[in-house]
């Protein structure tokens, strides 16, 4: 009972920053049921729902690119004091998107711009995206390296449940209220944390110089790439613009690393094979995942012929697996090492996608809830081992980058499943389904095509998964794994 009671006591030390990460995963979810709500005060139409789809594109452009530079700012000024402000900027910029149908008055203009909102969300993310790697990376300031793991899969937790709660958080609110309350909300609730987080240590400050350059090279490459990724389905001039400015983007990047004498990516880690082989894991999990979590309610908003609200609580029974496996994962890892949970994590990911990959127009429970809850227990029990890989190559004044390139690892990775989606989904439905005739006959067909494309992208997902075995070996191999022998 005592030592139940001290373990609860050094965990509480975290609950601040997983408050905070909390907030701010909630609101990468949210607003995909907000954006029907606020339409209409941007005066937009059905025809311009791509530019709409900004709003969510432009939160994961900051979301990923401030990442990296936050996070080695936080190595250099102390880890709580750049969460605190990383907080207080996402805190001004859910304000701001709050009142974005009325900033353009400021110069004279009546009619509202979602260019105003877009920008706001960017701002808001930039906030948002810094947190997640400055809490992991603050995990080493309050607690002692056997308690690393288990703290990375509350904090991970935290993160998969504020995204889990988000739309259903969103929906309540705007039922009560208007949807700019979704965002007005995020100020006493940042506030609260701010409040608690003055209990908590400063940390350590690491007087390494900040390579602004360095940093401006990789996010802007991460913002081409992103936005780039983003119009694959198009395969427009823009596309090629943003990838070409993309690609020297990250040339630049390399050749400035190489170049100075502390650059803002650590070399010696990059070199590490176990830290490349965390971050390709991470990989993995973003494309795999996002995969998922587009499917299900696609699936289920289309040939299964469900409401949204029933694909949205279908899509929970995988979601809310993820923080039961993030926690169970931290266990495993505290006391046995990285290796079996990360293999196990990703056999069990496959295996539900796999499962997920032959179902039909028919399919029910219990089987469809096993599914979806294996794989989301899959998904959550890799959380801790991914993240106490990497982080165990990292020494202290580098702690706060290698959680920052641990965590766009895997934002990449859903970027690019997201782009492959409606890439090639698009593409295989149409030479699928292009020549069907409109008869009941040709109805049927086109709902036979699309499950056809659908079993597609989970059996891509479980591939993907499968895959992530190798790196999950090569993340712990060849050494006695500290993790465990740490906690003995």
């Amino acid at each position: 009972m005592i030592n139940w009671l001290r373990d609860l006591r050094a965990y509480a030390v975290i609950i601040p920053v997983c408050a905070g990460v909390f907030i701010a995963a909630d609101d990468q979810t949210s607003i995909v049921v907000v954006l029907p709500e606020l339409l209409p005060d941007f005066r937009i139409g059905p025809g311009e729902l791509d530019h709409a789809s900004w709003t969510v594109t432009g939160y994961l452009i900051g979301y990923t690119a401030a990442m990296p530079i936050m996070g080695r700012v936080s190595d250099r000024y102390g880890h709580r004091a750049v969460f605190i402000g990383a907080l207080s900027m996402f805190m001004l910029g859910s304000a701001l998107v709050a009142v974005s149908p009325d900033l353009p008055k400021l110069i004279g203009r009546d009619r509202p711009d979602l260019n105003w909102m877009i920008g706001a969300r960017i701002f808001q993310a930039i906030g948002g995206g810094a947190m997640i790697p400055v809490a992991i990376a603050s995990v080493g300031d309050v607690l002692p390296r056997a308690r690393h793991a288990m703290a990375f899969g509350i904090i991970g937790a935290s993160a998969e449940g504020g995204g889990v709660i988000g739309p259903l958080w969103a929906g309540l609110i705007t039922d009560v209220s208007s949807w700019e309350w979704v965002f007005w909300i995020n100020i006493p609730l940042g506030l609260a944390v701010i409040a608690a987080l003055k209990f908590s240590p400063a940390g350590v400050r690491h007087p390494a110089r900040i390579d602004f350059v360095g940093g401006a090279l990789f996010v802007a490459s991460l913002a081409l790439l992103t936005a780039a990724l983003s119009r694959t389905a198009s395969l427009d001039a823009v596309f090629a613009v943003l990838l070409a400015s993309a690609v020297a983007a990250l040339l630049a990047t390399i050749w400035w690393h190489r170049m100075v004498k502390d650059p803002l990516l650590p070399t010696r880690l990059i070199k590490t094979l176990k830290f490349t082989a965390s971050n390709v894991a991470h990989l993995a999990v973003g494309i795999s995942l996002i995969t998922a979590m587009v499917t299900v309610p696609l699936m289920a908003n289309t040939v299964l012929g469900l409401s949204p609200l029933d694909g949205g609580l279908m899509l929970l029974r995988m979601t809310v697996a993820i923080p039961f496996g993030a926690i169970a994962g931290g266990i495993w890892v505290q006391r046995w090492g990285t290796r079996w949970p990360s293999i196990a994590g990703f056999a069990l990911a496959a295996t539900g996608l796999a499962a997920m990959s032959r179902w039909d127009l028919d399919i029910a429970d219990p089987e469809m809830t096993l599914h979806l809850a294996v794989a989301g227990f899959g998904f959550g029990l890799l959380i801790a081992p991914i993240h106490a890989s990497a982080m165990l190559r990292a020494r202290a004044g580098e702690r706060g980058t290698a959680s920052a390139l641990i965590t766009v690892s895997r934002m990449i990775g859903m970027t690019i499943g997201l782009a492959a989606i409606a890439a090639w989904g698009t593409a295989r439905f149409d030479n699928l389904a292009g020549d069907a005739p409109l008869t009941t006959e040709g109805l049927e067909e086109i709902v036979s095509d699309g499950l056809t494309v659908f079993r597609g992208f989970f059996l891509s997902a479980a591939v993907i998964a499968l895959l992530g075995v190798i790196p999950a070996w090569l993340m712990s191999r060849g050494h006695a794994d500290p993790v465990s022998a740490a906690s003995e």
